[in-house]
């Protein structure tokens, strides 16, 4: 079996020096959920590869991030009225910061699958961001646990809470808000936190009654998914789901390049993925499609411009990010229906029933593929095209919401109240 394909996106960050040991941003080194490990643990229990759990107060769906010796995560009040950021040794587990960033007198609601501390922060070297979304956003030195910067400028009605993960690409940190009221991506200086460039959508979807009259500015217009920069046509591109539409953006300036907006889906959720000059994405809520889009168009994309599109496919995932492998895509759907697909013609090559609910993304590692459900099962299968494999089923906790990290040798796994270390 061929190794993945590593996106370009690791040469423009400041971590590539430690793309064993870190794990920077959501997804992973790369942003695509591969891990560089060959000998992850693949059985535990409460009772075995256990190195040590952590309880992590309050409410947050965030991923850790890792960088040197650190770990860092965030977490919210219940009711989300206090945002703090938390900081772990990540040999022992101990807190070494546990710092409330942000009071809110009036949170914005959060639906029950979301919690007010759901976007992932990212780190580099002597720096860690962190952000709830329009409620606040934080720059800190992670050597002397100093705020150097924060932002609660940034307005837009989250309408069931904030999901987007911010990225990193050169001196920028970059970020989406969809909401219900606004909808835009916006760039700032990572070290000052100053907007450098900020672009609206192009397009305003509103949810219509009978008539055609909009009735609501809610779903239709929310976004919950995590951009991504790719070298697609030997130049970095900014890929970004929308509430119903995916942009491709120059990253330096905000230029809209190119959009597909025939999505007929709302609040995609996932990070892209690319082989080659092809973006892969599910389109989120409620029954979502496959699109595999191609890189070497401008302006507004058509159907007829798709590589290939899959609609009614009960292995689609709406929250969960897909697993790029090789020349294949593997996925596991919100209801538990695991698939393999042939990336290059959309061809499905098996789909099996893994069981229980998910929202967080799988990763590979060592030619094996994690799926960690809702209900605190981990299964572990071969990443292979030709057969569903399953190696090992292990549960602990009490369910994952967040994505996992990778250490090393070992797996960091948020569950809604812990956070443990899996080593062997």
């Amino acid at each position: 079996m061929k190794f993945p394909v590593i996106s370009a996106f690791l040469i423009t960050l400041n971590f590539a020096s430690f793309a064993d040991e870190s794990w920077p941003q959501f997804r992973g080194p790369a942003g695509d959920g591969v891990a560089a490990s060959r000998n992850l643990p693949v059985s535990w229990s409460e009772d075995e590869n256990i190195d040590w759990r952590t309880e992590i107060h309050g409410i947050g769906w965030s991923s850790p991030v890792i960088y040197g010796e650190q770990i860092w995560l965030t977490t919210a009040a219940q009711d989300g009225t206090e945002l703090s950021v938390l900081c772990l040794d990540k040999d022992s587990g101990k807190v070494l910061l546990d710092q409330k960033l942000f009071d809110i007198a009036e949170p914005q609601f959060a639906h029950k699958f979301n919690s007010y501390a759901s976007p992932t922060p990212v780190i580099e070297k002597g720096r860690v961001y962190v952000t709830w979304g329009s409620p606040g956003t934080a720059c800190l030195d992670t050597k002397t646990f100093d705020v150097l910067w924060t932002r609660d400028d940034h307005v837009c009605d989250h309408f069931r809470g904030a999901g987007s993960s911010p990225i990193i690409y050169e001196d920028y940190l970059i970020l989406p808000y969809d909401g219900a009221d606004y909808q835009y991506i916006l760039a700032m200086d990572k070290k000052t936190g100053e907007t450098k460039w900020k672009t609206d959508r192009s397009v305003d979807f509103k949810d219509l009654d009978e008539n055609g009259q909009p009735k609501g500015e809610g779903d239709f217009r929310k976004a919950f998914a995590t951009p991504h920069i790719a070298i697609l046509g030997g130049k970095p591109v900014l890929i970004s789901q929308g509430a119903m539409a995916t942009y491709a953006y120059n990253p330096a300036t905000g230029k809209e390049l190119w959009r597909y907006d025939e999505h007929d889906n709302h609040s995609a959720s996932t990070r892209p993925v690319v082989l080659g000059e092809t973006v892969y994405v599910p389109t989120g809520f409620p029954k979502p499609s496959l699109l595999a889009l191609p890189s070497n168009k401008k302006g507004v994309l058509e159907e007829s411009d798709l590589q290939w599109k899959l609609t009614l496919n009960k292995g689609t995932p709406k929250k969960p990010s897909l697993q790029l492998v090789g020349r294949y895509i593997y996925a596991v759907s919100d209801s538990g229906i695991g698939t393999c697909w042939e990336a290059t013609s959309g061809e499905e090559k098996w789909i099996a029933r893994v069981g229980g609910n998910y929202s967080s993304s799988p990763i590979y590692a060592g030619g094996k593929i994690y799926f960690f459900s809702e209900e605190g099962k981990t299964t572990v299968i071969e990443a292979n095209p030709n057969e569903y494999k399953v190696l090992a089923e292990n549960t602990i906790g009490d369910g994952f919401m967040a994505s996992p990290a990778v250490s090393g040798d070992s797996l960091y796994l948020r569950s809604r109240s812990h956070l443990y270390c899996i080593k062997k």
